[in-house]
């Protein structure tokens, strides 16, 4: 995923630059709302707190961490009812300010409303109601197997929250990419700060200002802030991070976490190969491929980043992909109400930086007022070019010639691993043999981005392209600590004697015959 909040959009060649300080906590805590999913900020709009709650300390943050730390420590977050609570609560927020959603994305990056709907609100709501139907199963305690010794006693896996955590949204899907982890986080008990991109200002606004509304401030808060800011509030510790952006912010929030040995998941990014066989059907292909691509304008991190495929594929695929352009987005895609922009003008500098990469086969247009970069499909690309350097996260689709899947798969393994794979074949043991031969945070085969859709599916990089999982249940145990229970029956001391000094042979053997683990299928011959 491209460089996201907190720091600068930039390329990783490009040095930090420092946006306008901004400093706000929305959301302060009124007495009034004691956990009844409605925030204090309501009715006027938001109301932002007070900001020395650090004065003491030096950090701006210290007093608001503190503040949800002790809510969190009263037990309030933990009930199931509570839980219930707030994410009824994000539902309510979803329905309600639906069209306000809809806007903003649209004024941050022309984002039509149709994949807004998609991404932003309906998957968000099926991720919802996956946890509310749920809920009450995943938190109950795990009874796991027992030795011969505490067959007697309770041994089990207790689902406690971690505590207070931290959830640093990027720019791409600014409501999806937050709100997916805040429904884990609250639905595992926790207190949560949330820290929206403050690239897509319009849709910060909305977050900041009418999110408080619908949650309970004693123990959920956001905040906007700059780089230097959120520089400031990764200083304090948190129970847990989940950052979602690039991997060299990435290695700035785990060095942050690592201060406060502080448990972080990083969703981050990388190039995304797509493998498409001699043995295909090339329309089908051509819609997916296309779709997965410029979809927001390419400005997705799990979008097919370049394809793979031998020179005669290649002159099959081009005129299927012009096709399924023009299908899409009309003769002229400027003027389609179905492709958005890109998102700010150095993030247009950069992605128009790399059409100079093969050449251009479909599309190439640009216009640089409108941040507008035409679906583009550069042919003949070769490793060494600008466009395969780096995740391009625009509406750009290289294409490189491989001669068969044995170099296609090496050409992947030679690179760092994906976020995720696709292949298309019609030949199920093409798929099968990428999927084997490969690795990568996710996999898809005839069809690209579909997987991040189920909430069955854990979503999550490896390597370069991050570590940790979320969606569905993997989002409860994201932020769920398992903790190892074993309660003990009071009496029966004779069985505990084994262990005690002195120690004997016979106590040994006994000791062993009561604790030890054999491998299935073997047999003791007396």
């Amino acid at each position: 995923m491209e460089i996201s909040s907190p720091f600068s959009q930039l390329s990783p060649q490009q040095p930090l630059e420092l946006p306008e300080q901004k400093l706000a906590v929305y959301g302060k805590h009124s007495p009034a709302d004691s956990g009844t999913g409605k925030g204090a900020a309501c009715g006027g709009g938001s109301r932002k707190g007070s900001m020395d709650y650090g004065a003491m300390s030096g950090n701006p943050y210290t007093g608001l961490v503190s503040r949800l730390r002790a809510a969190w420590l009263s037990g309030k977050t933990r009930p199931m009812e509570y839980r219930v609570a707030q994410l009824e609560a994000l539902g309510r927020f979803l329905d309600e300010k639906k069209q306000d959603i809809l806007e903003a994305t649209a004024s941050d990056m022309r984002k039509p409303s149709f994949e807004a709907y998609f991404s932003e609100i309906l998957l968000c709501k099926n991720k919802l109601n996956d946890t509310l139907n749920n809920l009450s199963c995943w938190m109950k305690d795990e009874h796991v197997e027992k030795n011969l010794v505490t067959q007697l006693d309770s041994v089990f896996i207790r689902k406690d929250p971690y505590g207070v955590v931290l959830i640093i949204a990027p720019w791409n899907y600014p409501i999806h990419l937050f709100l997916v982890p805040l429904i884990g986080a609250i639905a595992a008990g926790n207190c949560v700060i949330v820290k929206p991109s403050e690239i897509t200002k319009n849709t910060e606004r909305v977050v900041a200002e009418v999110l408080p509304c619908y949650l309970d401030n004693d123990c959920f808060a956001v905040v906007t802030a700059g780089v230097e800011e959120t520089t400031k509030l990764l200083e304090n510790k948190f129970d847990y991070i989940f950052f979602t952006g690039s991997p060299s912010v990435g290695r700035i929030v785990m060095t942050a976490a690592a201060k406060h040995l502080t448990p972080v998941t990083l969703e981050l990014g990388g190039k995304n190969p797509c493998y498409v066989s001699d043995s295909c059907e090339v329309q089908n292909v051509a819609r997916r491929v296309a779709w997965g691509r410029f979809f927001n304008a390419g400005q997705t991190c799990v979008a097919p980043d370049y394809i793979l495929c031998s020179v005669e594929m290649q002159e099959k695929l081009l005129p299927a992909l012009r096709e399924a352009i023009t299908e899409f987005y009309g003769p002229n895609p400027q003027e389609s109400p179905d492709f958005a922009r890109i998102v700010g003008d150095k993030q247009f500098q950069r992605v128009q930086a790399l059409l100079s990469s093969g050449r251009v086969a479909i599309g190439g247009q640009t216009d640089e007022q409108e941040r507008y970069i035409a679906p583009t499909v550069l042919a003949d690309v070769q490793p060494s070019d600008p466009a395969m350097q780096e995740e391009i996260f625009g509406p750009i689709l290289p294409i490189v010639v491989v001669a068969s899947m044995d170099e296609a798969i090496d050409f992947i393994n030679a690179r760092m691993r994906p976020l995720a794979l696709y292949v298309f074949s019609s030949d199920s043991k093409v798929v099968k043999e990428v999927l084997e031969r490969t690795s990568s945070g996710g996999f898809c085969g005839n069809d690209t981005v579909m997987h991040v859709t189920l909430t069955s599916l854990p979503f999550g990089g490896i390597g370069n392209s991050g570590f940790g999982k979320y969606h569905g249940k993997f989002t409860f145990d994201t932020f769920t600590h398992l903790r190892s229970c074993l309660h003990r029956n009071m009496g029966l001391e004779a069985i505990n004697a084994l262990r005690y000094p002195p120690y004997s042979q016979q106590k040994l053997g006994l000791l062993t015959a009561t604790f030890e683990i054999k491998r299935k299928g073997m047999c003791t011959l007396f």
